[in-house]
This record gives C-alpha cells, sequence and structure tokens, in this order.
C-alpha cells in the first residue's frame, strides 16, 4: 500500500498512430497511412477510450495535453476541434493548460497550422531533425530543408510563440559543419524550446536491422557538445537530457512525465499511469497496439498492472535524474507514496561514487551521472 498525501498532476496524451511514411530510426507506433485516414472514427475511438478511463480520475484537473503520433498534425482542424472539444467536454483542462501538437514540416500541414491555433492548440512541435537535404533524405524523411524553414516561419506567423523544433545528431555522414549549422539554423527561427537528440538504432525498426554507418563516438560527442555551446550562448538551458529551453518555456507536459507524475493515455499503444489514493495503489494502463484492433475493440484496454513499491521507486529515479536539476526531495513521496528511506542505500552509493549531488531538499545527477545514467539507474534496481 502507498500512502498519499498530495496527488500528483495530471496530463493526457492522445496517440494518432499514422504517418505518410515510416522513418527508418523510429521505434514509436506508427504505421504508414496506405488508404484514406479514418479521422472521424478514430476521434470517437479515443473519446470512447477517454470515458473508460474517466472513473480513475473524477474530479480532477488535467494541466496538459499531448497530442502525438505518428503525425497528428495529418488531422483535419474538423477532426482536431472534434477531438479538443470532446476532451474538454468531459475532463475539467485548466484554462491555461499547455496544449502540444507534433507535426511534421509538410506544406500541407503548415498551411493548416493557423486553424489549429484557432482550435486552443498553444504549443507546436516540429520534426525538422536535420536542415541539411542529404541527410534527411537518409532518416528517410519525406521533407527538405526549405520546407521545414518555412514550416517554422509559419508557425510563427499563424501566432505560435511556444514553439519546439526537433532536431538529431549524429547521423550518418554527418559533418561538424552540418552539425553546428543545424543548430545555428534552428536558432534563427526562434523557437521557445530545442529538442537535441542523438540518433539511437532502436530494436525492431529498419535501421536496427540494416544499420547505417554513424560516426564513431569521439566525433558524436565533438558534434554534440559545439551544439549545447550554441544553445547555451543563445540562451538555451539543458533541463533535460535532451531537452533545452529559454527561459520558462520548458515543456510542462514532459516535465510531468519526469517527475512520475500521473497521465492518461488514450489511442492506439498508448499507456497511463493513475494514482488511486483512497486504495493506495499506483495503476499502469495500456492500449490495444494495432490502429485496426484498437479501431474494432469496444475495450480499448490491453493491460494493466498495479505496481509494486520496488517498481515505484525504480521508475521515479528512472524518469526524475533525467533533469539537470534533479528533484526536491519531498517529490519522492509526494509522488510515490512512500518514505524516500526506502532508497537511501542506493543513495549514498551514488553520492560516494560520484554521481549525484544530494542535501535536505535536493538530489539532482552530476555531470558525471548524467553521462553515467545507467549506471546511476542501475544502483535502484535492486532497491525497495
Amino acid at each position: 500500500m502507498f500512502q498519499f498525501s498530495v496527488m500528483p498532476p495530471l496530463t493526457l496524451y492522445a496517440h494518432v498512430p499514422w504517418c505518410v511514411r515510416k522513418c527508418p530510426y523510429c521505434d514509436f507506433n506508427s504505421h504508414e497511412l496506405t488508404t484514406e485516414l479514418p479521422e472521424l472514427q478514430y476521434i470517437d475511438a479515443l473519446l470512447a477510450d477517454l470515458e473508460q478511463d474517466l472513473p480513475l480520475v473524477w474530479g480532477r484537473a488535467v494541466q496538459s495535453v499531448f497530442i502525438g503520433g505518428g503525425t497528428p498534425s495529418l488531422l483535419s482542424p474538423a477532426a482536431l476541434y472534434r477531438l479538443l472539444s470532446g476532451l474538454r467536454a468531459r475532463l475539467r483542462v485548466l484554462p491555461e493548460a499547455e496544449i502540444t501538437l507534433e507535426a511534421n514540416p509538410g506544406t500541407v500541414e503548415a498551411g493548416r497550422f493557423a486553424e489549429f491555433h484557432a482550435l486552443g492548440v498553444n504549443r507546436l512541435s516540429i520534426g525538422v531533425q536535420s536542415f541539411h537535404d542529404d541527410l534527411l533524405v537518409r532518416l528517410g524523411r519525406i521533407h527538405g530543408r526549405q520546407e521545414a524553414i518555412k514550416a517554422a516561419e509559419a508557425a510563427h506567423q499563424v501566432g505560435f510563440d511556444n514553439l519546439n523544433l526537433d532536431l538529431m545528431f549524429g547521423l550518418p555522414g554527418q559533418s561538424e559543419l552540418q552539425g553546428r549549422d543545424d543548430v545555428s539554423l534552428a536558432l534563427s527561427l526562434t523557437p521557445a524550446h530545442i529538442s537535441y537528440y542523438q540518433l539511437t538504432l532502436e530494436p525492431n525498426t529498419a535501421f536496427h536491422h540494416s544499420p547505417p554507418v554513424l560516426p564513431v563516438e569521439e566525433y558524436i560527442e565533438t558534434i554534440q557538445r559545439q551544439g549545447q555551446e550554441l544553445l547555451a550562448k543563445a540562451g538555451f538551458a539543458q533541463y533535460e537530457i535532451s531537452a533545452y529551453a529559454q527561459a520558462g518555456r520548458q515543456c510542462r507536459h514532459n516535465l510531468n512525465y519526469w517527475r512520475f507524475g500521473d497521465y492518461l493515455g488514450i489511442g492506439a499503444g498508448a499507456h497511463a499511469k493513475i494514482t488511486q489514493a483512497a486504495e493506495g495503489r499506483i495503476e499502469r494502463l495500456w492500449k490495444k497496439r494495432h490502429p485496426r484492433e484498437y479501431l474494432a475493440a469496444a475495450d480499448k484496454c490491453d493491460g494493466r498492472k498495479f505496481l509494486r513499491r520496488h517498481d515505484a521507486a525504480f521508475e521515479f529515479m528512472l524518469n526524475a535524474l533525467r533533469l539537470v536539476d534533479g528533484f526536491e526531495t519531498e517529490l519522492f513521496s509526494q509522488h510515490t507514496g512512500m518514505s524516500l528511506n526506502i532508497v537511501t542505500a542506493a543513495l549514498q552509493e551514488a553520492e560516494q561514487r560520484g554521481l549525484i549531488r544530494w542535501n535536505q531538499s535536493r538530489i539532482c545527477p552530476t555531470a558525471h551521472g548524467q553521462n553515467f545514467l545507467n549506471d546511476l539507474l542501475e544502483l535502484f534496481l535492486d532497491e525497495a
């Protein structure tokens, strides 16, 4: 049994699983769209999915909504209106809630940005990855440099002042000059947030089965370091392993994940984590993964489990230690329902090994701990 003195914040994630073409590095639950998008049927399925989970969150306010994919900007404005209005009719979405929509730099999607903004989307996340056409081809992307630039400009023109750009480094054949140019050009487009992460070859992807030749690790570190220097010089503070933001523009939705908050997950393959304070439980749910199965099923849930003390302690650390500033010590008990004493031995060893800094009010990874995060997290595997 967990004992909660306060309820964690609650957010909502809605997954749209289709994209125009599956990128060879992508391990998300995304499927190439080979027929007409069944958007109205899918929106109805999302809302039915939500209604099944509502008893778990009665009366709780939703602090952010993130619509991800896949490529959710393939939805028409009418379908997005149906989704957002349906969410607000069923949940108490706070007026100041962060509403994020992921988008790709296609010209058709960019033409819809004004309508998305008018519907209440207040944060746009554009998957640029690179501004170099040769690198984009190697990544299997369907846009080019100019489309990416025009998409960011279009977002600003219609009123998006909270814009994220996704960038990747360590790409096949990427030069140091290209790495610098990608970050510099992204900064010139005045986003509020940049996600800057290394290409990795994930299992069950085309790149994993037929690996491209990647730069050597030392070369990748050089590209990363020069990008981080440019970001810092431009006033973008790193607050998570791959997230950089101007002051006050951190992604609130993702921060809730990293702080082990609660979240609803609707859509094919979506996951949820819900605290049930009265019962002293933390429940995880996941939805049917394939869109066809998800659409056909009356019960969208594919599985559920209650976390054990060990699970909750490890998952908290798995997420919170990704944050550069770590977490306030009281947050552990607030969001896990357990005393910090349950992981004291692991914390002491981590401190002795120089992986964390620990005082009465805060625990945060050192630079060494960030570089060896897996080693740090392994210390918590056998705790609790």
